[in-house]
């Protein structure tokens, strides 16, 4: 139920929001071609966003692309109202404001194979200062105009670019501008070298960790930590007799976190270390 709901537009589209929702209460989302920043201000919020469920506590955040079906938030914490800020982004307004070059939080990440949606955002403190400045300016709705909303949007892009979760918040706004629905063999086959864990795997997926293991068993046949290991291996072998790169190049250009995980797993397969490995095959 909403008991109190203020917002300000931008381009003939909502921008700003502040909403007070008296629990219990479960809404869901329209699907929209935009992206939004919730800050919980007061009670923690519970999302349920494709096969993933996230609660986010006062004072920390979600990041979320509205373009699937069925996300919701809820609260059954009736001791107190919840109170969530909300910053809307429009595609066409960003497009807009930055006519000239995007920056680099809205352009395409090196890898844009992933169809995550959400990611939460735990406590910052410029964002708390930014939201604080966002009160102010609900409080004083006279002082408000275009130059300042466009401030506004602006500044949290630049604040967002410089949180611990920016290259995952790339991904999703980078989505807005070339909406693309990858299938789950693609996310995988795009991701087997680089240094994600499988955790952030089902993440790119948007499916839970079980879910994810799940469907990753019915298509290869296989765990995912069992198969992406075995596959890095593979590489490795061949970077190893083709190329002259250090050990140390290749176990990261496999996927490797450190070269010290890298030997361990060689030896385990191969029976020997990746040096050795390498004169082996050379002397033969």
């Amino acid at each position: 139920m909403v008991v109190d709901h203020k917002q300000y537009d931008l381009f003939g589209k909502t921008l700003l929001e502040i909403l007070v929702l008296k629990p219990p209460f479960n809404v869901t989302f329209p699907v929209a071609d935009n992206a939004c920043f919730h800050y919980m201000l007061e009670n923690e919020m519970h999302y349920k966003i494709d096969e993933k469920e996230l609660g986010i506590p006062v004072k920390e955040s979600v990041l979320l692309n509205c373009r699937t079906v069925g996300n919701t938030m809820s609260s059954t914490n009736e001791t107190a109202n919840n109170k969530v800020v909300i910053v809307h982004f429009h595609p066409g307004i960003l497009k807009k404001i930055y006519d000239r070059e995007m920056p680099t939080l809205l352009q395409k990440p090196k890898n844009e194979i992933s169809n995550k949606t959400s990611e939460r955002i735990n406590n910052d403190f410029l964002i708390q200062k930014y939201i604080e400045g966002l009160l102010f300016y609900f409080k004083n709705p006279t002082l408000v105009n275009e130059d300042i909303l466009i401030l506004k949007l602006k500044e949290i892009i630049i604040l967002l670019s410089q949180t611990n979760h920016a290259e995952a918040i790339q991904m999703i706004l980078s989505q807005l501008f070339s909406p693309t629905i990858y299938s789950f063999k693609q996310i995988i086959e795009a991701n087997l070298f680089t240094a994600v864990s499988i955790e952030e795997l089902a993440d790119y997926c948007n499916l839970s960790l079980s879910s994810f293991k799940r469907e990753f068993a019915k298509i290869y046949n296989d765990t995912p930590a069992s198969y992406i290991k075995t596959k890095r291996l593979e590489k490795s072998t061949d970077l190893l007799l083709l190329s002259n790169k250090g050990i140390s190049d290749i176990a990261f250009e496999c996927g490797f976190n450190d070269l010290s995980n890298f030997t361990k797993s060689f030896r385990d397969k191969y029976n020997t270390t990746p040096s050795k490995y390498r004169l082996n095959q050379i002397d033969k």
